[in-house]
């Protein structure tokens, strides 16, 4: 059955947002005693909170004074202002579901201030979203709780049945599976393997999204 509605998580699967992001992660981490590989980063951290990050990394033996939230932030809204640009067909892919008549909206573990950021410098992408921008911090449940995904169905008026999740992290689809909503699991650059496990049917490319939802092509 075609969907009503389509959530999306921002970055990684709108925005390519992550390579900026972790490389300003492994860079600050190291200035405070903890040096992780890309890959350990990914597998930690991909899909989280920068709150979350903050506790796990202290954990891990990072000093990492009371404030580094914030100034983290500070430092990662400086640079994903420098410019974001979109994942591959990420356009074209909301032109194409809006055109069949779906609705849209983002379910994200980042802040509200981060979203308006990276979709800010894409207007004709943030229009389709028509306002429905959710954070899971600031909804205080953050992925891999399913009330984001939930929360996100109820605003737009459509049963979580009728939605489709299109999500990169392995929590994001665990969150949408415990939503009881069909999840698309987005694996450019490995196999899927960790979205697979959780319940996603895994993606190559989001060109591929109109297929997987029963459109012509």
């Amino acid at each position: 059955m075609t969907p009503k509605a389509v959530l999306f998580d921002c970055d990684g699967v709108l925005v390519d947002s992550e390579v900026a992001a972790f490389d300003l992660l492994t860079a600050d981490l190291a200035g405070y005693g903890l040096v992780l590989s890309r890959a350990e980063m990914e597998a930690r951290f991909l899909g989280g909170t920068i709150s979350g990050l903050f506790q796990t990394a202290r954990d891990l033996g990072a000093d990492l004074p009371d404030d580094w939230v914030d100034t983290f932030y500070a430092q990662l809204y400086a640079r994903l202002a420098q410019g974001t640009p979109l994942i591959d067909g990420a356009q074209a892919v909301l032109d194409r579901l809006a055109a069949a008549g779906m609705v849209f909206a983002v379910g994200s573990n980042g802040s509200d201030q981060k979203m308006q950021i990276t979709l800010g410098q894409h207007p004709r992408v943030l229009a389709h979203f028509n306002g429905h921008l959710y954070s899971g911090q600031t909804l205080g449940c953050p992925k891999p709780d399913p009330g984001l995904w939930l929360h996100a169905a109820r605003a737009l008026g459509v049963d979580p049945a009728d939605c489709v999740v299109v999500d990169d992290s392995p929590t994001g689809c665990l969150g949408a599976v415990r939503a009881g909503i069909r999840c698309l699991g987005l694996a450019e650059h490995d196999d899927g393997a960790r979205l697979l496990a959780v319940g996603a049917e895994v993606i190559r490319s989001l060109r591929d999204i109109p297929g997987k939802l029963g459109l012509p092509g």
